[in-house]
């Protein structure tokens, strides 16, 4: 983006034959040396190569006291998610940290 010289608009590119000019809207300015910039970029890495691999299937989920209606464990996973319309409140889904039994609570 560049600017003009006398006045500080913006310039704008404009095709005339063969070659593209700016020209400044509000006093007429005009650059003729204006090259378009080209950009180029290339990826030398794999991304698939920084991906890391987890052995273990451990959550990291906030914990809660709450009662499984499964198995009696005191202790629970919980996050909440948006299930019906924007307008309405999300519902609340619990997993028991013993027995791994989900369910889910209205808000």
């Amino acid at each position: 983006m560049d600017f003009c010289k006398k006045c500080g608009a913006v310039l704008v590119a404009k095709k005339e034959k063969t070659k593209t000019v700016l020209i400044c809207r509000k006093c007429g300015y005009k650059v003729d040396d204006y090259k378009p910039m080209e950009i180029a970029e290339s990826v030398d890495k794999n991304p698939l190569n920084d991906v890391i691999i987890i052995e273990k299937n451990e959550e990291y989920l906030p914990k809660t006291k709450v009662i499984c209606p499964k198995c009696g464990n005191k202790e629970a996973t919980w996050w909440l998610q948006q299930t019906r319309s924007a307008d309405e409140a999300p519902t609340l889904f619990l997993r028991c940290t013993k027995c791994k039994h989900s369910w889910r609570e209205y808000g």
